[in-house]
């Protein structure tokens, strides 16, 4: 080991950085860790060394090595301050996660990182990895096991009083209930995260990413007039510190103007100076969209659901609004075509829309069920009967309100006659 090491000394970084070959390169730095001194120059250039070893490690996708240097690393960790070394830590695991596919990678990594850190009675860097756990069991689906961690840490985090990291766990719980479908829970975390975050200075990311999912809860209750502009603040903060996740701020933001019915600023926005930014397939998807939309025409819609197959569906969010969307289109289109009738075959109004005879029977059911129109179905004949809308007789609401007030009347005299009684 003593002969093998290099000096720690900016002579060995330049060495690496001339080495034409990156193997070579990644030698010499891996040696330049072996060396036992613990000066702090010495400290200092070991952690060039790490951060240039860990970016020729994400430039050849070699996430197992990036594995293999924090195990090599321990020791280095023991004579350096704890906040250098999670700086370290976080540093490797955020190259690991720059790596495609690597979530596994990922997850086991900071598992044994956990085991290190608890061992080492590192709480802080413990805490700060099991939030990025969370997160990594959140975005693999492993639900039961990501909650269960959340809630124990939120807990632990509760009672250090960090707010940052608090203001984290809150919002992945608010994001992991979401994904559950329970949409009480998720509001009840977001508005705990939101309150946190008023007691500290938030970094803008962070801010934005508050924004993001607020306008996402709001969009999932259909008040899209206050999640686009949730969006709206998103877009600014995210699009200002140029974070990929302005582009969903920005898709989202058009999502709102199509579900409420504004789908002609679509284009406005685009081709404002921010959307020319982003401008590419995934703007385009929802230009078409909203073109469809605009147009009300089922056909277009359902063309550019099959065109832009790719963008509309690999977005939970985007997909779940846009099928709600389709479903109404649909609605409105076999309103539109059974109006003029008082009796009409189903395969004819099928005919008219282009879709299957099956679906537009069981559409035309549950329209009927839902009270979207008065009518009938006679499956024998393969017919559906439309009856005239029954008109509201104004004198009824008035009759029943008058005989609820006499009733009360009633009931009031006598409970006096009891007590005159007695």
């Amino acid at each position: 080991m003593t002969g093998s090491y290099l000096p720690a000394t900016t002579d060995s970084i330049t060495l690496a950085s001339k080495a034409e070959d990156p193997f070579e390169a990644i030698s010499i730095l891996h040696k330049i860790l072996e060396n036992p001194s613990s000066s702090p120059d010495a400290i200092r250039i070991k952690e060039q060394a790490i951060t240039i070893l860990s970016d020729l490690f994400t430039q050849h996708n070699m996430a197992e090595d990036l594995h293999a240097l924090l195990s090599q690393l321990r020791p280095f960790f023991a004579v350096i301050p704890k906040a250098k070394t999670a700086k370290i830590v976080r540093g490797i695991i955020d190259s690991v996660s720059k790596i495609p596919g690597t979530s596994d990678v990922q997850i086991a990594l900071c598992k044994e990182l956990v085991l290190w850190a608890r061992v080492e009675k590192r709480a802080l860097l413990r805490q700060r990895v099991e939030t990025r756990l969370a997160a990594l069991l959140v975005e693999t689906k492993e639900y039961s096991e990501a909650l269960a961690l959340l809630t124990n840490l939120i807990k632990e985090v509760k009672g250090v009083d960090d707010k940052r990291l608090l203001v984290e766990t809150l919002l992945l719980e608010s994001k992991l209930h979401y994904l559950l479908k329970d949409r009480h829970r998720a509001r009840t975390a977001l508005t705990a995260a939101k309150k946190a975050a008023n007691a500290v200075y938030m970094q803008p990311t962070q801010q934005g990413t508050i924004d993001l999912h607020s306008g996402i809860l709001f969009a999932e209750d259909k008040e899209y007039t206050t999640a686009y502009s949730y969006f709206f603040e998103a877009f600014e903060v995210l699009n200002a510190v140029e974070d990929p996740r302005a582009l969903f701020s920005l898709k989202y933001m058009l999502l709102c103007k199509i579900m409420t019915n504004q789908s002609k600023d679509v284009a406005g926005l685009i081709s404002s100076k921010a959307g020319l930014k982003y401008f590419g397939p995934e703007l385009d998807a929802m230009k078409a969209v909203a073109d469809a939309h605009s147009n009300r025409s089922l056909r277009s819609f359902e063309k550019v659901l099959r065109d832009y197959k790719y963008q509309l569906e690999t977005d939970p969010t985007i997909y779940n609004h846009l099928s709600s969307r389709y479903e109404a289109l649909v609605e409105l289109n076999l309103c539109r075509d059974i109006e003029p009738f008082s009796r009409v075959e189903i395969s004819h109004i099928a005919g008219l829309i282009d879709l299957p005879v099956d679906f537009v029977e069981k559409k035309l059911a549950q329209m009927i069920l839902d009270r979207k129109f008065a009518g009938i179905l006679d499956q024998g004949a393969g017919h559906i009967i439309i009856f005239d809308e029954p008109k509201e007789d104004a004198l009824l609401p008035a009759a029943l309100k008058t005989i609820s007030s006499i009733g009360k009347v009633v009931d009031s005299l006598f409970v006096k006659s009891s007590k005159i009684v007695r």
